[in-house]
């Protein structure tokens, strides 16, 4: 699991899905945009969001023409790394747990269930 992952906020959290969306580095005015687009914050909101990550070293930061940023973690990542926080927050690290909540909670759909055992009966050895 990537360490970067746990230094990130909710509210960072808005800024690093713009740079994964981008599959490219960016100027920090292309991010200000859509940030403030997407979430009605000012730009100083979203200025000040993009360099705490930076500080943490989550984002790294490149000088061209102006600066550009560009994520050190991927989504992938991320989403392992919370996943794991929820299931050991909230099942005390038993996956099965989850996955049984889900099921008798009525989340997943026949689809998915067929999903799921296609993707077990593949980890099988």
């Amino acid at each position: 699991m990537n360490p970067l992952a746990e230094r990130i906020t909710d509210s960072e959290l808005e800024v690093m899905r713009v740079l994964w969306d981008a599959k490219e580095a960016l100027p920090v005015a292309e991010i200000r945009k859509a940030i403030c687009e997407k979430t009605g914050w000012e730009n100083s909101t979203a200025k000040t969001l993009l360099y705490r990550l930076q500080s943490k070293g989550v984002v790294a930061q490149e000088k061209r023409d102006v600066y550009y940023y560009s994520p050190c973690i991927t989504a992938e990542e991320y989403n392992e790394y919370t996943t794991q926080r929820l299931i050991d927050k909230l099942y005390k690290g038993n996956a099965k747990n989850l996955i049984a909540s889900l099921v008798s909670s009525k989340k997943l759909n026949d689809e998915d269930i067929t999903e799921l055992r296609n993707m077990f009966r593949g980890q099988k050895r």
